[in-house]
């Protein structure tokens, strides 16, 4: 039995980390029996969830779980595609965790009352004398990330600006498809449920979210998937 470490429904969503979801929904793809469970940071291979252990392999970064799950399960995400399409989807999936995930942390993580019903609630179990220093330590650590990849150089009109884009583009390809390469799901649609699913919770304050709200078909794509993979949720 796989088990997949997870930091647990937050916000309205499967689990706050785009990257988690994306790691749950290629192991429902996949069919190949899990449990989920909370809390597992403290084994994180590459301290970040998610990773699985797979009989007494420890697998970390939802990438290398879907190329874990088709070398040792056999499981092909993309039956039907062509190398073109695989192509397309590929780029679909690294536009939206490179680039648009850093414009969803710099609302989340930047924006203090974001910030304070949100990632705030990350340290809720340590020790308030503890939270005084840590809070602030890992908030830093986070704006130097972002600085450091490009995004947190921008100003939050160029940042919603540059993830409008993003959006606009992903709404293209998926066009009237009910999945991101055809009628039915592949590999990347875990990924791009994943974002979708995140960038249209209306628990954010969000200058980001109006340009999803835009695009009807990625409403009903999450919408979809929603009732397909996450029908208990609430």
């Amino acid at each position: 039995m796989i088990t997949l470490f997870t930091f647990g429904p937050f916000f309205g969503l499967p689990d706050p980390s785009p990257f988690v979801i994306k790691a749950e929904m290629l192991l429902k793809l996949s069919k190949v029996p899990y449990e989920a469970k909370a809390k597992g940071m403290g084994g994180a291979p590459k301290g970040k969830l998610p990773y699985i252990t797979d009989g007494d392999v420890k697998i970390a970064d939802s990438t290398f779980i879907r190329l874990h799950l088709e070398k040792k399960h056999g499981i092909d995400f993309d039956p039907g595609l062509t190398a073109a399409e695989k192509g397309i989807a590929w780029s679909v999936e690294k536009m939206l965790e490179d680039n648009l995930y850093w414009a969803v942390v710099n609302e989340r993580w930047m924006d203090d009352a974001n910030f304070d019903k949100g990632p705030r609630r990350f340290f809720d179990a340590i020790p308030a004398a503890m939270r005084v220093f840590i809070v602030p330590l890992v908030r830093r650590t986070v704006r130097k990330n972002l600085h450091a990849h490009g995004m947190g150089r921008h100003s939050n009109e160029e940042i919603t600006e540059l993830a409008g884009r993003v959006i606009d583009s992903l709404a293209a390809v998926l066009g009237e498809k009910p999945y991101l390469m055809g009628t039915r799901p592949c590999g990347a649609d875990a990924t791009v449920f994943a974002f979708v699913v995140s960038l249209l919770s209306p628990y954010f304050n969000s200058q980001i979210r109006p340009h999803a709200l835009r695009h009807a078909n990625l409403i009903a794509y999450r919408d979809r998937m929603l009732r397909e993979y996450f029908p208990d949720l609430k």
